[in-house]
């Protein structure tokens, strides 16, 4: 047997994956496939979930192809009940448009982690003032690190705020946040953290709103990702109608975004009125925010996403071998 039939496709644990993540060009991944999935050399289905019989779990299949890298592929992620507390996973699959074999199966926790902040942030530097100054951020788990490590140098921030109810009493969270950026503060609370902040990046698991009337003293930026609470959603949803609106792909977005659900069933919200999304910003085609009122950029994840990270991911990993 040879070594290519003993070594392909790559098996990728989180170990190795967490290893190589530095070495990761997210951006230029992610600017790269929103760029092909705007010109129609992407494709992204709706994500699928499928439930376990007996009501044992469920799980959520992410799928995309690119055509430039030729490479399609799915995320797995499963919830599976157990006598305790539930496990969830996600590994990815990424497969060759030309030969139709595998090329990578790869643990994908950390990648998702990734891929969500390198989202947000390519959404705040097309969308946040040339001027903005001040940046808050809600949440301060794993999410919320990775969104301060991919955003910290997008704009010259004066002020870096985080809040999260649990960091004065976790000297480990605030030791890692300060080891990410010096110039993060820690807010004592909700309303010291976003009041008068430029943008507001939502990285909380709650699925009620973390947001409310008389919070934020001028118009801004504010950012939102999913959970997985049915609905979840992290600002009130009769904020939207009076919002500039902004998603990840408006095709997927509004038909599974709590809030936007929630805003068209109650409020007169409708996905026509989305301004544009990360495909239109990259290449350049939709308006930016007026920031005569907020602007709401919210994203659910693709499957696209996960394609062109794990597609980065073994990039690196055999880049030795096409040298």
């Amino acid at each position: 047997m040879s070594s290519n039939e003993k070594t392909v496709p790559l098996i990728v644990n989180e170990h190795a994956v967490q290893g190589a993540l530095p070495a990761l060009d997210v951006r230029r991944a992610l600017t790269q496939m929103f760029r092909e999935l705007g010109s129609g050399s992407a494709v992204q289905p709706p994500q699928t979930l499928t439930l376990f019989p007996a009501d044992a779990g469920d799980f959520i299949t992410y799928l995309g192809a690119i055509a430039e890298a030729k490479v399609f592929g799915a995320k797995l992620s499963p919830y599976i009940v157990t006598g305790g507390r539930p496990i969830v996973t996600a590994w990815t699959a990424l497969m060759s448009m030309e030969t139709g074999q595998p090329l990578i199966w790869c643990d994908a926790g950390l990648l998702t982690t990734e891929r969500t902040a390198g989202a947000t942030a390519l959404a705040v530097d097309h969308l946040a003032r040339a001027d903005a100054r001040r940046l808050a951020i809600v949440g301060a788990g794993a999410v919320g690190q990775a969104h301060l490590r991919h955003v910290a140098r997008l704009r010259a921030w004066e002020s870096i705020s985080v809040f999260s109810p649990d960091l004065p009493h976790d000297a480990a969270k605030r030791a890692a946040i300060a080891a990410i950026e010096s110039r993060a503060t820690i807010s004592e609370s909700i309303e010291a953290c976003v009041g008068d902040a430029d943008v507001v990046m939502l990285c909380t698991s709650s699925g009620t709103p973390v947001l409310s009337d008389g919070m934020l003293t001028k118009p801004a930026l504010i950012t939102s990702i999913s959970t997985n609470v049915a609905n979840a959603h992290e600002i009130p949803p009769a904020w939207l109608p009076d919002m500039d609106v902004y998603c990840d792909y408006r095709r997927t977005t509004p038909g599974s975004a709590g809030e936007m659900k929630l805003a068209a069933e109650r409020h007169g919200w409708t996905a026509a009125s989305v301004v544009g999304d990360l495909p239109e910003l990259v290449c350049g085609t939709c308006e930016k925010p007026s920031y005569r009122k907020h602007a709401f950029f919210r994203s659910i994840g693709l499957g696209l996403e996960d394609v062109a990270i794990a597609y980065e991911l073994l990039r690196h990993l055999t880049q030795g071998e096409r040298a």
